[in-house]
């Protein structure tokens, strides 16, 4: 999974709120994750020890624009 912030709907109205900021102090450009590291993070998440990722793509994934 690729963290794209600069791809975010929500970028600067839930960076506080989302766990990239919390785990990396600031909105990166992007950030990778493999399975494992998302794994780990929903169970962080869970439990209450760190935020949920808040991500919102403005483009998901297979998604594409008609021209």
């Amino acid at each position: 999974m690729v963290i794209d912030c600069e791809n975010c709907v929500v970028r600067g109205l839930a960076c506080g709120g989302c766990v990239v900021s919390v785990m990396l102090g600031a909105p990166p450009e992007g950030v990778e994750l493999d399975e494992a590291e998302r794994s780990a993070l929903r169970v962080l998440a869970d439990a209450g020890v760190v935020p949920h990722l808040r991500l919102v793509p403005r483009d998901p994934p297979g998604h594409s624009r008609a021209a």
